[in-house]
């Protein structure tokens, strides 16, 4: 055998060593800066998972200023004196951000009647303002958008398959409490959700995720992920009279709930009137409502969609969003049992279906926006209900109790900011179902107004 023939063979047998020696660490060896050791034990899946994640975890700090008692307000006007002026309080908690353009997952409790919210993100050392886009209180999730300078892009979470959960895997629970910086804590997932799910229920306990992380107050609204990295739930509470007990909304929640609560595209006006489900591409459509745009276009139940004009997603809440941004037309890309096909759609203008004569005649009541003179003596934003100008004589409105006069808050849960809001809600119920509203009832008694809330269950036609 020649002598390179022979260093060849040497060359190619050390090569093989040395691969056979990857996984052990030389002693007194150092990496490139921001890489890691070959073989360094510490790096698990754990870490990675936190360097993946952790970038999208933000803090959330809130102001909200108190409504002042109208007795109180009263003393001040007429006699110089009250028991106690509006207060300040301030809050903390945390949240993640679910999509490259700005758009932040966290709890409703956090951001509750919040006159500003401030984001600060892992990476920043200022905040950045943020507006409620909107929330869901029966599920205890709201969704903010930052208010980014134009084309700026955030790193934001992956979302793990709705129903991808494995009792007793690894799960971490991360959040941003009080600004001070990331904290990650890790446990096992204990217990899934088991109830079965139905749409404007408030979730109870037996509906959430279970886990022996960690998760402190501050965590709120921070995202429980597994050990890919993935979204599986966000934090919402622990069980205050046991150690070692959290509870998160799961992930499947999340992405039914955003749906239900307004795509980032659905704020321009836009219908499509299908329901998908899952969290990542491809989705499902599950439903489909009659008359909607999808309908007409020929989607059917079952069809799963791989892309929107051409453009592929990474979650459901980005499907949404590319959903809308080409305007009125949009082209899906489905996989129809073995067949790929292309459908177009025609968006509608939501306004010109949800409009007051529609809730009329599924509700029986006239609904309009909150005159401002109203709005001031209540001392709420206009846009925080609807105000009930006439009732339907012998109609669903009436046998439920509704009077003329009250400000509907809320649908099922829902804040009802707006008449396309309450239609979407009611289009996604069948005739004889019954709608949850949340209601605030004024009541002047000589000089003094009084605010009551209450509640009706109307049964819809």
């Amino acid at each position: 055998m020649g002598e390179r023939k022979v260093w060849a063979l040497a060359r190619a047998g050390m090569g093989l060593l040395l691969m056979g020696w990857a996984g052990t660490v030389v002693e007194g060896a150092t990496a490139a800066p921001g890489v890691a050791a070959v073989g360094d034990v510490r790096r698990d899946a754990t870490v990675a998972a936190v360097e993946r994640v952790l970038p999208t975890v933000v803090n959330i700090a809130t102001m909200t200023v108190e409504r002042a008692d109208p007795y109180d307000q009263m003393l001040r006007e007429f006699f110089g004196y009250g028991r106690r002026a509006p207060d300040t309080v301030y809050s903390s908690g945390s949240g993640v951000v679910i999509d490259e353009e700005g758009w932040v997952l966290t709890n409703f409790h956090v951001v509750r009647e919040a006159s500003r919210v401030q984001v600060m993100l892992a990476d920043s050392t200022e905040p950045m303002d943020a507006r409620v886009v909107s929330v869901s209180e029966a599920n205890d999730l709201a969704l903010l958008q930052l208010k980014a300078k134009s084309g700026q892009k955030f790193q934001a979470v992956q979302f793990a398959q709705d129903d991808d959960l494995l009792l007793g895997e690894t799960v971490l629970a991360l959040g941003n409490p009080y600004g001070l910086g990331g904290s990650v804590s890790r446990g096992i997932l204990s217990s899934k959700t088991r109830r079965q799910e139905k749409d404007g229920e408030t979730m109870e306990v037996e509906d959430w995720l279970q886990t022996d992380a960690s998760i402190n107050p501050g965590n709120s609204g921070g995202p429980l992920v597994n050990l890919r990295g993935e979204l599986i739930g966000l934090n919402v509470a622990v069980l205050a009279r046991a150690q070692g007990i959290g509870f998160a909304i799961p992930v499947k929640r999340i992405a039914a709930t955003l749906a239900q609560m307004g795509s980032p595209e659905a704020t321009r006006g836009l219908w499509f009137g299908a329901v998908v489900r899952g969290t990542k591409p491809p989705l499902m459509v599950t439903e489909i409502q009659r008359g909607s745009p999808a309908d007409t276009a020929g989607l059917e139940p079952g069809d799963e969609i791989l892309a929107v004009n051409g453009v592929g997603f990474r979650s459901s809440f980005q499907f949404q969003r590319l959903l809308g941004s080409g305007g009125a037309d949009s082209t899906l890309q489905i996989q129809r049992g073995d067949e790929r096909r292309q459908v177009k759609v025609r968006l509608l203008k939501e306004a010109s279906v949800f409009d007051a004569d529609y809730v009329r005649r599924r509700v029986g009541a006239t609904l309009e926006r909150v005159p401002e003179d109203l709005a001031r003596q209540l001392r709420i934003p206009s846009s925080a209900g609807l105000w009930v100008t006439s009732v339907e004589p012998g109609g669903p409105a009436e046998k439920a109790g509704l009077l003329r006069g009250a400000i509907v808050t809320a649908v099922d849960g829902q804040s009802a900011p707006d008449l396309v809001t309450v239609g979407r809600g009611l289009n996604r119920k069948k005739s004889g179902e019954t709608m949850v509203l949340d209601l605030l009832l004024a009541r002047r008694r000589g000089m003094v107004l009084q605010i009551q809330e209450g509640r009706v269950q109307v049964k819809l036609r």
